[in-house]
Order: C-alpha cells, then sequence, then structure tokens
C-alpha cells in the first residue's frame, strides 16, 4: 500500500526563521495554516478539531447550564442505563473525580438518580430522570446543528467512511498499553507503525 510522502509530517531539516509580525512578535499561524493544516501531523489535527468542537458545544450549551462533559455524561447514562461511576468515567474519557462531581452536580439538580446494584450494594448505578431527559433533549437539539455543521462538505458515504476511521483509530490505539500499536494495512494485516507515522 502507498505511503504518503514523508514530506507531509516530517519537518524540513533547513528552518527558516519565524517572520516577525511589524511589531517584531513571531505570528502564529490559525487553523488550517502551515503546521495547524494539512502539513501537520494527524494527531495534533484531531485534537486541535476537537478542541473547536469542544468548545463550540460548550458555547451553545451555555445557557442550558450544561458543559460538554455533562453533555457526554447525560448521552452515556440515556444510552446505558444503569452505569456506574466508573463505567461513565471509562466510557466520557474522564478522570473518576470529575465524573464523581458531575454526578453529585446532576443529581443534586434532579437530573439522574443513584440504585443500588442488586448484587453488589456497594456500587451506585445510575439512571436518567424525566428532568435528565428533558435537558438531554434541549441539549441534543444543539448538538445535532453541530454534527450537521461538521458533516456539512460530505455526502452519507463520505460521512460513513469518517466514522469508520475514526472509530477504527480508537479501536486499534486504546488500550494498546506498550505504546506500540498496530496499525492495519488491508484486510488483517497488522503492521507496525513507523517512527512519524
Amino acid at each position: 500500500m502507498t505511503r504518503k510522502t514523508v514530506g507531509i509530517t516530517r519537518s524540513k531539516t533547513t528552518r527558516k526563521a519565524p517572520s516577525p509580525a511589524g511589531d517584531g512578535t513571531v505570528r502564529v499561524p490559525g487553523p488550517g495554516e502551515g503546521k495547524r493544516g494539512e502539513q501537520g501531523y494527524l494527531g495534533y489535527l484531531l485534537r486541535q478539531a476537537h478542541a473547536a468542537v469542544r468548545l463550540t458545544m460548550e458555547r451553545s450549551l451555555a445557557d442550558l447550564g450544561v458543559t460538554s462533559p455533562q453533555f457526554a455524561v447525560l448521552t452515556m447514562l440515556n444510552a446505558y442505563p444503569g452505569l456506574s461511576g466508573a463505567d461513565v468515567a471509562r466510557l466520557t474519557f474522564l478522570t473518576p473525580q470529575t465524573v464523581g462531581v458531575i454526578i453529585r452536580n446532576l443529581e443534586r439538580d434532579g437530573a439522574i438518580e443513584m440504585t443500588p446494584h442488586p448484587l453488589h450494594g456497594r456500587i451506585q448505578q445510575w439512571t436518567l430522570t424525566q428532568r435528565g431527559a428533558n435537558l438531554l433533549k434541549a441539549c441534543r437539539e444543539r448538538v445535532i446543528a453541530l454534527e450537521k455543521r461538521l458533516a456539512g462538505g460530505l455526502d452519507a458515504r463520505a460521512e460513513a467512511s469518517v466514522r469508520r476511521w475514526l472509530a477504527g483509530i480508537a479501536t486499534e490505539l486504546q488500550g494498546d498499553e506498550s505504546g506500540t500499536a498496530q496499525v492495519r494495512r488491508g484486510p488483517g494485516r497488522p503492521t507496525r507503525p513507523s517512527a512519524l507515522s
């Protein structure tokens, strides 16, 4: 399989001095420029995109009094009722301590309620209340509008391809304790990535 040319991600060996702006300060490139654009590392570009999505989501949910981590918790409890706090933390990529604070605040606001586990009484299971379901519905309307913006330039086939690619990254790399993730090249043929992959 052909790989991208090394020049796409590897920095040039001869570096130009940053061009200062009129006042002598170095101009920071905007999104889409230089290493923040097509010449950037994929991991950096994913993180940059995530930061832009999260900021936009935070702004769109602000008047509802919901943060994007709270939205993630509500979404997962709606999809998987009865999760423990530890399960929620794993699914939302938040620390258990952060999820503990979010759960306490959502419970205080009447959006979720705790039920003891039927076999293990010390495990607390969380579910949405009707108030929580209504709040999630209001949030989802705004998040769906953002999702439509994200997929704006994609047809259904391209969007499905992007979703598969993103899910595949998580499947392949998450849980790789050794730091030497397997990258699939074709059906069932794992290979080790190069240092610049």
